[in-house]
């Protein structure tokens, strides 16, 4: 089945236009390309529309083949709290469904009481506002505040449920670099341990038995020394997203992340939790082709490995990525 997106004119909402290739209920084609029953009663109660050749029509209506399909997905308003800011944004990858971004160490990825402004979404919210983009910010992936990277936002509810249904399936792939403190061996490793909120504290996370299923992979790249300590150079794959999954993670293995004083770690020598987001990949969510994106260590991580001394290497391709 052709399917594609129709240019969106500003002020004007997302579309997306079907050929049916056999005949059937539109609601079951409709399935097919992953329009939930949630956009659907969206679509019909909040200003959307469906037309088959031209013409609306319901989810019961039977199509045949060669049918022309088009859904006008409802405007979405900005959510509460969400204030639109003009801002800088590092643009990684723009199209009428998505925006990738290259998210800075120090920047808050959405608002919170401490930071209710000058966070990535609300940078985000100012963009769309300015081009007449009728949608409020979809956040496919976030980052903690001290943790620098690739973020990915859906420019509508139903691209971010798509997305979301591959990160179910283990179909959107999120690669991190870190350093860690300490020598960690194996070169290759598997942590599948549950994570859940630390009595006392609506911010720290532990591993316990009664937490959420977790599991992150570690590769070592190399080991490094300098004058404070020994740290590992890793790449970790996350196959689930809990909240600081990789910080706590690295904690129970041993290995905090350098600079996660939350964690176990001191600041001495680097004021942040070393964790950066520096590969992503995923179907892009209407041509199903697979997308990649990559982003270089920042600069901070950079110099803290200038200031240190190679100790082992494991690959050197897994280290093409820094300058």
């Amino acid at each position: 089945m052709n399917e594609k997106m129709m240019k969106r004119k500003i002020n004007t909402p997302f579309q997306l236009q079907f050929v049916a290739k056999k005949s059937g209920l539109l609601r079951e084609f409709l399935a097919q390309h992953e329009i939930s029953k949630t956009t659907l009663t969206a679509i019909k109660y909040r200003g959307g529309e469906i037309l088959v050749n031209g013409q609306p029509q319901n989810v019961r209506y039977k199509l045949q083949i060669d049918d022309q399909i088009t859904v006008s997905f409802p405007p979405e308003q900005i959510s509460d709290g969400l204030t639109p800011q003009d801002g800088v944004l590092s643009i990684l990858y723009e199209d009428e469904t998505l925006l990738i971004l290259d998210k800075p160490a120090g920047q808050s990825t959405i608002p919170s009481r401490n930071h209710p402004t000058g966070t990535l979404a609300n940078f985000v919210c100012g963009k769309f506002l300015r081009e007449g983009i009728l949608s409020t910010v979809h956040m496919v992936t976030r980052l903690d505040t001290d943790t620098s990277g690739i973020i990915c936002v859906a420019k509508n509810r139903h691209i971010h449920h798509v997305l979301s249904q591959q990160m179910a399936q283990d179909l959107f792939q999120r690669q991190y670099t870190a350093f860690a403190e300490g020598i960690i061996t194996p070169s290759f490793l598997t942590i599948e341990q549950p994570i859940g909120r630390k009595e006392g504290s609506i911010i720290e996370r532990i591993v316990r038995e009664d937490g959420q299923y977790s599991k992150t992979d570690v590769s070592v790249s190399a080991h490094y020394r300098n004058e404070a300590n020994h740290f590992s150079i890793i790449d970790l794959t996350l196959h689930t997203g809990r909240t600081h999954q990789i910080r706590v993670h690295l904690q129970w293995l041993g290995h905090p992340l350098v600079g996660d004083d939350l964690y176990g770690a001191d600041q001495e020598m680097f004021p942040r939790q070393a964790l950066h987001c520096s590969r992503v990949s995923f179907l892009h969510p209407i041509t199903k082709e697979r997308m990649h994106f990559t982003s270089s260590l920042p600069e901070d991580m950079q110099y803290y490995l200038r200031q240190s001394q190679q100790v082992c290497e494991y690959s050197k391709q897994q280290l093409s990525y820094i300058k």
